[in-house]
This record gives structure tokens, sequence and C-alpha cells, in this order.
């Protein structure tokens, strides 16, 4: 059973096989922080639009209040 398991693993002698393993995980790396950046940048935007709302409704829900007092 523990013969099985080690078949997968593969460590080429010519160390020159773990280039292209390396440049994928450096170009997928960039790309990953970049697609994060780029959610959090929309997330803020969407934060601010919401918080642009809350405002106005609640300043519309107090004028709506104060009419009803007078």
């Amino acid at each position: 059973m523990q013969n099985l398991m080690y078949q997968f693993l593969y460590f080429p002698e010519d160390k020159s096989g773990y280039v292209p393993a390396a440049f994928e995980f450096l170009i997928m790396l960039i790309l990953c922080i970049i697609v994060f950046m780029l959610f959090k940048k929309i997330s803020k935007k969407q934060e601010m639009k919401s918080k642009e709302i809350e405002a106005r409704i609640l300043a519309e829900k107090k004028n709506t209040n104060n009419q009803q007092n007078i």
C-alpha cells in the first residue's frame, strides 16, 4: 500500500523541469493578487454607494417623521 502512494511523486534528476512550474506559479500568484485588489476596489465602491443610500433613506425617514409631528 505504501508503495502505491509514492509512485505518484516524481522528482526529476534534471532540475530545469522546475522552471516552467515556477514560472506558471509566479504568473498565477500575480493574477491572484490583481484579482484580489480588483475585488477589494469594487467592494469599496459598493460600500460607499450603500452608505450613501443608507444616509439618504435615513434623511427621508427623518423628514417624514418631522412632517408627521408638525
